[in-house]
């Protein structure tokens, strides 16, 4: 699906999706507010990040932890400024499949809530 306004929450989602795809940091945060949270599925209730130098720090080590691992929009959905994400997330002989709850504010994603199957 691509947003034909690049002021919407889905085209901001999708900026982000691009660089988060590449791994590159740099541009995940340019498409992130200063401000911005990101909440992972590490058991039981997730870690919180907040602020750009610790969600940056998350990023960084995700991607050291898994560099082969890749994920695949299933299906995507904007209601307003939020948009939600049904992916699957694969790394050598696995996989998990979760949700992600986005925030945009003024173009950026202010805030990516993270959720996994079991």
């Amino acid at each position: 699906m691509n947003s034909g306004n690049p002021d919407s929450a889905l085209a901001a989602v999708q900026r982000f999706q691009t660089a988060f795809d590449a791994q590159d940091v740099d541009a995940i945060m340019a498409a992130m507010t200063r401000d911005c949270v990101f909440e992972d599925t590490t058991p039981p209730d997730g870690g919180r990040h907040v602020g750009a130098d610790a969600v940056r720090e998350a990023w960084m080590a995700l991607f050291a932890g898994a560099p082969d691992g890749g994920f695949t929009t299933e299906e995507l959905i904007e209601a307003g400024d939020r948009v939600v994400v049904r992916w699957r997330y694969s790394w050598g002989s696995g996989h998990v499949r979760g949700v992600d709850v986005f925030s945009v504010r003024d173009g950026l994603v202010a805030e990516k809530l993270a959720y996994v199957k079991g």
